[in-house]
């Protein structure tokens, strides 16, 4: 068994592997990740104290500590540089990926094939009501949930605060399923309003 291979490894004083992610983004989001003069990388790494290996040819990513937990290595800065690289693949600039550094900040990626058939016309069609006539719909949904939205491909990704987020995966869902745009700007202003009032998220 892996854990008991893992046990007999440490009990023979064998050092453990140290904590690491390895994931894939699109190749032609990975100039973005690495940045001008690997700028980019650079910045995640030194605020999370993790070490990014790049594959240029293939997109895979892979995050470790930069020092290991025993050594003050912080295990959590590998899921929010694992989330930051994400968002990063999945659309999002820098500088609104960077959000993710912020206590209480998530990401979430929504898979536009969960929900229809994932066609070049179904794509296409949901693409443009989520985006909608001259970027309103994306904009308001950002404005009205102080969220960052990234359509890319056949996903849609969300930055914000956990309610916010969640708000803003209702409305892209409704979307995705076909939901009237009106209605769907009633729920945000609904949102908006009740979200001013004290901070308690309305069932929207």
């Amino acid at each position: 068994m892996p854990g008991s291979e893992s046990s007999k490894g440490v009990e023979a004083g064998m050092e453990a592997p140290a904590p690491s992610f390895m994931l894939n983004i699109p190749r032609e989001r990975v100039g973005v990740l690495i940045g001008p003069q690997g700028s980019v990388k650079k910045r995640i790494e030194e605020a999370l104290g993790v070490k990014l290996t790049i594959d240029s040819a293939n997109g895979s990513v892979r995050i470790e500590l930069a020092k290991r937990p025993e050594e003050g290595g912080d295990p959590v800065a590998l899921f929010k540089a694992r989330d930051v690289v994400l968002a990063i693949g999945r659309g999002f600039s820098p500088e609104r990926a960077f959000k993710l550094f912020e206590e209480g900040a998530v990401l979430s990626v929504i898979d536009i094939a969960d929900y229809v058939k994932p066609t070049r016309n179904n794509l296409v069609r949901v693409r443009a009501r989520l985006i909608g006539r001259n970027g309103r719909t994306r904009r308001m949904i950002e404005e009205t949930t102080h969220t960052y939205v990234s359509i890319y491909g056949d996903t849609v990704a969300i930055i914000g605060e956990d309610e916010d987020v969640k708000a803003a995966e209702e409305v892209v869902i409704d979307l995705i399923n076909g939901a009237p745009h009106s209605a769907i700007y009633r729920k945000l202003n609904e949102y908006a309003r009740l979200r001013k009032l004290g901070g308690l998220r309305p069932r929207i």
